[in-house]
C-alpha cells in the first residue's frame, strides 16, 4: 500500500485498461467518465474522500468499465490484489465500507434501470413527445451497445470455484435446513440477513402469492442471495423461496464479516465479487435497456 498524488486533470486510469489495482480517496475529489475525451463523454460520478473506486477490477480481474480523472489535486491510498487481505486485516470494518459502496451502486442502478422500464412503457403506451429531453439523453448510449455486451455473464460461483477451489465455499457460520415452499423472506420485508446456498436450491419471485406472481430465477449451491440485506435498510425487492426439501443456508448478517474474514479470506472475497458481478451484470442490462429505449 502506498499514497499517490494526481494532479488536477490528470487521468488515474483509463476505461477498457487492465487493472492491478484500487484506490481510496483520502483528499481532493476524482471523476468518473465514461468516453472520457471523446464528443460523447459522459461523467457518471464524483467521488469524494473515504470513497473506493477502481475495485471491481481487483474483484473480478476485469478491464476498467470508466475513465477516472483528478478533479483536483488527489490523494489516494493505491492497493493490489496482494494487499486486500492484508488491508482488510489490519482494518476490518473496511470490508463493510467497500461493500456499502457496492451496495449503494447497485441501489442508484436499479433505480435508474427501473426508470428507463418505465420510459420504455410509456413510450409503448402514449408516445414520448412529453419526454423527448431524456429521449435525447438515452441516445447517449447508443454507442456503448458492444461494452455492455461485452461484459457477460461468467458468475462468481464459477470464479471461486476457478480461483480457490471448494474450501472458498465452505460454511463458517451456523447452516440451517429448509423444506420446499419454506418462504426465507418476502417482498416489502425489512431483514438483515444475506444468504449462501450449501445444498438444494432456492427461487426468487416478485409478486408472489399473486395473478402477477413471476419467477426470476432459481439459485443453486454456492450461490449468494439477499445481500441487500447487509448493505442497506431497503426492504426485499423479492421473494426467495425454497425450491426443495434439504435446503441448506448460511445467513450472514454485516457484524458477521469480520468473523468470516477472520475464519475464511476466501469467503468474504466471493461475497466481494457476488456484489461486483450482480453491478456488472446490472449495468449490461442497464446500457443495454437504454439502447432499446432509444431507438
Amino acid at each position: 500500500m502506498n499514497t499517490k498524488v494526481f494532479a488536477k486533470n490528470e487521468v488515474v486510469f483509463r476505461e477498457g485498461e487492465l487493472g492491478k489495482t484500487f484506490y481510496e480517496i483520502t483528499e481532493g475529489t476524482a471523476g468518473v467518465y465514461l468516453h472520457y475525451g471523446k464528443a460523447d463523454q459522459q461523467k457518471l460520478a464524483d467521488m469524494k474522500p473515504g470513497q473506493y473506486f477502481g475495485e471491481m477490477a481487483i474483484i473480478e480481474v476485469w478491464p476498467r468499465s470508466a475513465t477516472v480523472v483528478a478533479e483536483e489535486e488527489l490523494r489516494a491510498i493505491e492497493l493490489t490484489s496482494e494487499d486486500l487481505n492484508f488491508f482488510f486485516n489490519e482494518q476490518p470494518d473496511r470490508i463493510k465500507a467497500l461493500m456499502n459502496q457496492l451496495g449503494d451502486r447497485l441501489r442508484q442502478l436499479t433505480k435508474d434501470y427501473d426508470d428507463v422500464n418505465a420510459f420504455i412503457r410509456e413510450k409503448q403506451e402514449a408516445g414520448a413527445q412529453q419526454k423527448e429531453g431524456f429521449l435525447s439523453r438515452l441516445k447517449k448510449y447508443k454507442e456503448v451497445r458492444d461494452y455492455a455486451a461485452k461484459l457477460g455473464a461468467v458468475t462468481v460461483e464459477d470464479k471461486a470455484r476457478d480461483d480457490f477451489g471448494e474450501d472458498a465455499a465452505k460454511a463458517v457460520l451456523p447452516v440451517k435446513y429448509y423444506n420446499a415452499g419454506e418462504i426465507i423472506f418476502r417482498e416489502g420485508d425489512e431483514s438483515v440477513f444475506m444468504y449462501q446456498i450449501h445444498g438444494g436450491s432456492v427461487s426468487i419471485f416478485v409478486n408472489y402469492g399473486t395473478s402477477e406472481e413471476t419467477k426470476l430465477t432459481t439459485l443453486y449451491t454456492n450461490a449468494f442471495f439477499g445481500e441487500m440485506g447487509i448493505v442497506s435498510n431497503d426492504k426485499r425487492s423479492a421473494t426467495a423461496v425454497v425450491a426443495e426439501n434439504e435446503t441448506v443456508l448460511e445467513a450472514i448478517r454485516a457484524e458477521d464479516l469480520e468473523t468470516l474474514f477472520k475464519a475464511n479470506p476466501m469467503k468474504v472475497e466471493m461475497i466481494l465479487g457476488h456484489l461486483a458481478n450482480r453491478l456488472r451484470r446490472l449495468t449490461a442490462d442497464y446500457l443495454g435497456l437504454c439502447w432499446t429505449a432509444a431507438k
